[in-house]
């Protein structure tokens, strides 16, 4: 007995188990971004890790940081700025009742504590502007963007659901299901956090993936299970019968998407491992949900699935019959005029650059009084001041040697004298000789201004042997120059200091190493996901003709949607911030370009195939296939679409990002690639186009596989 055959059988049983998993996954999803961090971009083979580390055993900051007060008028922060005896020209309005107070150059990173007191005593709102409270804004974000962009996106998906669908019932199925398949993978992703490190992009990324897949996939097995009701058959054979046909194509599809995300594992670092996870687990989780809650669901609905009939709702389909009847007159004209659509956009394809922000504040909306805090800060203490570069140097020698200080000296004077750094902040230029520093260390002097100054280039300790400078470049830590400057340091303080370990730390180098990384491994990653779609195509289709033309015509899609990216993110088109594609999120469309297209690809190839095995000739299956599949394709695609498109709401710029990657990469592979191309190139090669699969000898051209 097969699976699917026990499913309905039980299908009383079935529902019920997923009721009691729903509620229980529901109660995990609702808590699922308690763990999920805005970290884990690190490159294993950088230093910046290292450096990071070690700045834990130190027990100050190196300089005050600005406070950002909100919720407060601007009239009452002025004067509790004067009541504390501090500059007027500190303060900078970042926004209606947003408030924030830089500090200048050198104060101790005491100086604002009593501020900051009495402003949460106040009521105030009161955040210290740096990495750390842009990474939790981010964070907070996610939750914003799943908040805000999915009750946009619903009444779009029911209204496209009852245009392909006709009715009610059959329309809301697939958002049923859809829904318990992304809550169950939110709630696995709750459990799995604990676990292992998951970005904070995660909950967005999991949820609209689980979303639109799941809508694709209960779309294809219901229309399927309708037509078998319309042609007489019983509801149990009729959703036996979906789930063999449909539920194998969807079962390929899902394997190939899920698949396609694992390849981020080659990313090789902390941050691809949890998407390549998290997003593995959306696709798996609700293909687990289309094999055994749906066709329970089909047989117990039975023909009461087309309850609610709309009547004007099939003109969505009416069409299609006419373009696959040109199709088939005239394939090489749909191949070229396919080509050269995709070939316009791909042009600026090959402009594509990626980086991940070292100010990540960038990420944020541009009127976010963060944001414009960090602003404020590169103004009043210049561009580089946001990130300081953190050099560190383990000594063989400790701290209590005079030596130890004499090279920190020279050091710093070196690392000075680079035109593209505006200060160092070290303990050897601040007036103290190396002599009273190292005897500072050592306990033999003890004077509490210099022991607290020392505290925050190293531990006052005897023992210890870290030292380290803190390095502020002229430029933004987004600009090259800075990012050569980081590059720079590594090199040369290994010829400065040879015998100690030195690293350089802090979020330019530390994201400069996973943009290289990233950079490096992307090629691997794109190799890997076009192999997964090569096997995967040649496994469901038995084609190595169809296998290499599907990786082909997507590969084509991807420098289209590159070229699309390009226009829009990268110069600032549609009214957007021009800046860099991030590398944290680019190569996750490309691969889900491969994985998601396997979707519609299998679905028309298996119908092309059905309708050729059972006796037509190659080029009335191609046409015949689009004709019977090109509407619930392409309204899949849109249903897609309007979930991805959602994204734009996001108050994130790297969702939107992903928004329009996605969309441009679906309606080029649907409207372009399976229209036109698939079907066109089937035609062109004729009899030959599933080679080496032969047809069964069989089958009979009297036979329907409708």
């Amino acid at each position: 007995m097969s699976w699917a055959r026990i499913m309905i059988r039980q299908r009383k049983w079935v529902i019920i188990a997923w009721a009691v998993l729903f509620i229980v996954t529901g109660v995990l999803a609702k808590n699922v971004t308690h763990a999920l961090t805005s970290t884990g971009f690190d490159n294993p083979k950088s230093s910046a890790i290292w450096v990071d580390n070690q700045l834990g055993h130190f027990s100050s900051k190196p300089a005050a940081e600005p406070l950002l007060i909100q919720n407060v008028p601007h009239s009452r922060v002025d004067a509790w700025v004067r009541q504390y005896h501090l500059p007027s020209a500190w303060i900078y309005r970042v926004g209606p009742n947003a408030t924030t107070v830089v500090p200048s150059a050198g104060q101790s990173p005491t100086r604002l504590l009593p501020l900051y007191d009495f402003a949460r005593h106040e009521g105030a709102k009161t955040t210290w502007v740096n990495q750390n409270a842009v990474g939790s804004q981010v964070i907070s974000d996610t939750r914003t963007t799943l908040a805000s962009s999915l009750p946009v996106a619903l009444p779009f998906l029911v209204v496209l659901l009852l245009l392909v669908f006709g009715s009610v019932t059959s329309a809301l199925l697939p958002l049923l299901v859809a829904g318990v398949g992304a809550v169950f993978a939110l709630g696995a992703l709750d459990l799995l956090e604990n676990v292992i490190t998951l970005s904070a992009y995660l909950t967005d990324i999991v949820s609209f993936l689980g979303l639109g897949v799941g809508v694709d996939y209960a779309l294809f097995i219901s229309a399927r299970f309708r037509q078998a009701l319309a042609q007489g058959k019983e509801p149990e054979v009729a959703a036996n019968e979906a789930m063999q046909r449909a539920g194998r194509s969807v079962f390929y599809s899902g394997i190939a998407v899920a698949m396609a995300l694992l390849t981020l594992f080659i990313g090789g670092n902390a941050y691809w491992r949890g998407i390549a996870i998290g997003g593995a687990m959306a696709v798996l989780s609700v293909l687990l949900v289309t094999h055994t809650l749906l066709p329970a669901l089909l047989r117990t609905l039975g023909r009461r699935i087309n309850w609610g009939r709309i009547p004007w709702a099939n003109a969505f389909h009416r069409f299609w019959p006419a373009i696959s009847t040109w199709i088939r007159k005239r394939p090489y004209w749909a191949i070229g005029l396919a080509v050269v659509a995709l070939a316009i956009p791909a042009i600026s394809g090959v402009q594509l650059s990626m980086q991940t922000p070292a100010n990540i504040a960038v990420m944020l909306p541009q009127n976010d009084p963060l944001r414009v805090s960090v602003a404020a800060e590169q103004r009043a203490l210049g561009a580089g001041s946001i990130d300081p570069i953190v050099i560190m140097i383990n000594f063989k020698q400790t701290t209590a040697s005079i030596s130890t200080w004499q090279a920190v000296a020279k050091v710093t004077d070196r690392i000075a004298a680079d035109p593209a750094v505006l200060s160092v902040h070290s303990a050897t230029n601040v007036g103290v000789s190396p002599t009273l520093l190292a005897d500072a260390v050592a306990g033999t002097v003890r004077d509490p201004a210099i022991t607290g100054m020392l505290s925050s280039f190293t531990n006052v300790h005897y023992n210890s042997h870290l030292v380290a400078l803190f390095v502020t470049s002229r430029q933004g830590p987004n600009a090259p120059s800075t990012i050569a400057l980081t590059n720079r340091l590594q090199t040369q303080l290994a010829h400065w200091l040879p015998g100690q370990r030195t690293g350089v730390g802090g979020v330019t180098a530390l994201l400069n190493g996973f943009n290289q990384l990233t950079k490096a491994r992307l090629p691997w990653i794109l190799m890997a996901v076009a192999t997964v779609a090569l096997v995967i195509l040649f496994i469901a289709t038995g084609s190595i003709w169809q296998a290499l033309l599907g990786v082909g015509f997507d590969g084509l899609v991807a420098l289209a949607t590159a070229g699309i990216l390009v226009l829009t993110i990268q110069h600032g088109g549609l009214g957007l911030e021009a800046e860099s594609l991030d590398s944290s999120i680019t190569p996750l469309v490309f691969v889900l370009l491969f994985g998601l297209s396997m979707d519609y690809e299998v679905i028309l190839l298996h119908r092309i195939q059905e309708l050729w095995q059972h006796g037509q000739d190659m080029r009335d299956a191609a046409t015949d296939g689009l004709s019977r599949t090109g509407g619930m394709i392409t309204g899949a695609g849109m249903i897609m679409v309007v979930v991805f498109f959602a994204l734009l709401l996001s108050p994130l710029e790297i969702m939107k990002t992903l928004a329009i990657g996605l969309t441009s990469a679906i309606l080029l592979d649907t409207w372009i690639v399976r229209s036109f191309l698939v079907p066109g190139s089937t035609v062109a090669i004729g009899a030959s186009a599933f080679w080496p699969s032969r047809r069964k000898a069989s089958t009979s051209a009297d036979e329907d596989p409708e």
